[in-house]
């Protein structure tokens, strides 16, 4: 069983970092001075009644050296933690989002919204990606 599990979760992460997509760029305008958020590129199936992390991650230009604050909201009906997070300049740039799908959850697709603000100066960017809800 602890095999298996591993396998999911490594063929899950592969997929993961493999195909994700990117906001527009936020920050500042110059070359180098700003920031995008990456997401997975497509659904990510939950079996209702299922956790699963996601990880999502911040992409700094060269020059860009600002903490960004993200705000991460989720369509009505699944739940996700953390809901907000800094990322540091210092800090690593990838965050692991637990995505929870209760038993009694619809099937279907559920929007996830990523929003990273500069703490400093600039212009703020975001994206989204679906959770596709599926029977056990």
């Amino acid at each position: 069983m602890k095999t298996a599990i591993t396998i999911v979760m490594t063929l899950v992460l592969a997929t993961v970092y493999g195909c994700q997509s990117n906001s527009p760029k936020g920050g500042s305008v110059l070359k180098g001075e700003g920031f995008k958020v990456a997401v997975p590129t497509f659904a990510t199936e939950i079996k209702q009644g299922e956790v699963q992390s996601v990880a999502i991650s911040l992409e700094r230009g060269d020059y860009f050296k600002q903490d960004v604050k993200l705000q991460i909201e989720a369509a009505k009906g699944i739940s996700i933690d953390p809901t907000s997070v800094v990322i540091k300049a210092s800090d690593q740039p990838d965050v692991q989002l637990r995505i929870t799908v209760p038993k009694n959850a619809g099937l279907g697709v559920y929007r996830v919204s990523v929003k990273g603000t500069p703490t400093k100066t600039g212009s703020p960017t975001s994206t989204e990606f679906d959770v596709k809800v599926v029977t056990p």
